[in-house]
């Protein structure tokens, strides 16, 4: 689903990421959609990723705010794919993300 281009080490160790989660595009971050796939700049550290079809999506539906849940909701309903691997996915590819600075996890308001 993702090709990694110019890999340094990830970021220290972050909290795990649930499926109620939300993330967050930071500041720096340039994507470019080319012809159905993704590539992502994080012009601060200079780490890039390629994006294929279905990681483009992905991003797609983060860029709007969703939470990790509803990104898997219209994950299964737009592919054919069973539910356990659909989320074990998304959550390598956004926890990957977040660990190469290309997304943050947004703070919970809950108290």
């Amino acid at each position: 689903m993702v090709r990694l281009k110019a890999m340094p080490a990830p970021r220290p160790s972050q909290p795990a990421i649930s499926l109620d989660a939300q993330v967050t595009i930071p500041e720096g971050i340039l994507f470019k959609d080319l012809s159905g796939e993704t590539v992502l700049l994080n012009l601060n550290t200079g780490v890039y990723f390629g994006l294929d079809p279905i990681g483009t999506r992905i991003w797609q539906l983060l860029q709007n705010g969703q939470s990790l849940h509803q990104v898997l909701t219209y994950l299964l309903e737009e592919f054919d794919v069973n539910q356990a691997r659909c989320e074990a996915d998304l959550m390598q590819l956004v926890t990957s993300l977040c660990e190469h600075g290309l997304l943050e996890p947004v703070a919970s308001s809950r108290s």
